[in-house]
């Protein structure tokens, strides 16, 4: 039988893995909201300050984060009225460093409807910081039949 010490160290362990799964996943749905509102800032403070952005093939440093709600794409995106809607993430904890997958999705509004324009997979590397977690790389991908896709989702 465990000693009462014992079972407080192996509770506060829980705890912690558990506050560290519930702010990783906050993290990550923070993302939908801040470019949806076009907080350029709100999009940058999720990374850190040398974290990038990997859509597709292009890699977007941490100096080009917060400018990525501007870019022509995205703007009709949030005129038209759109959605960034992201899964619950798979999150796996390794000390001080944190993997995540799950799909996004930019949900368009259309006429009288709602449509999604397109399906992403995404591999979030996450790191804590000071300040909590933060996104050090994520990695988006279309799903389009790539094995990129497939592959972001291992």
């Amino acid at each position: 039988m465990a000693t009462v010490e014992e079972r407080l160290e192996q509770l506060e362990s829980r705890l912690r893995v558990a506050e560290d799964r519930l702010a990783i996943a906050d993290l990550i749905a923070s993302y939908g909201p801040a470019v949806d509102r076009r907080d350029g800032a709100a999009t940058e403070a999720l990374w850190t300050a040398d974290g990038t952005y990997v859509i597709g093939d292009e890699v977007v440093p941490f100096a080009e984060l917060a400018d990525i709600v501007d870019r022509p794409g995205h703007l009709r995106y949030v005129n038209a009225g759109c959605s960034h809607f992201l899964s619950p993430p798979r999150i796996e904890i390794t000390g001080d460093t944190a993997a995540a997958v799950n799909y996004s999705m930019v949900v368009m509004h259309e006429g009288q409807r709602w449509v999604v324009d397109r399906l992403s997979a995404n591999r979030w590397e996450l790191v804590r910081t000071a300040e909590g977690w933060r996104v050090q790389v994520r990695s988006n991908r279309t799903i389009t039949g790539v094995e990129e896709a497939r592959a972001l989702l291992a």
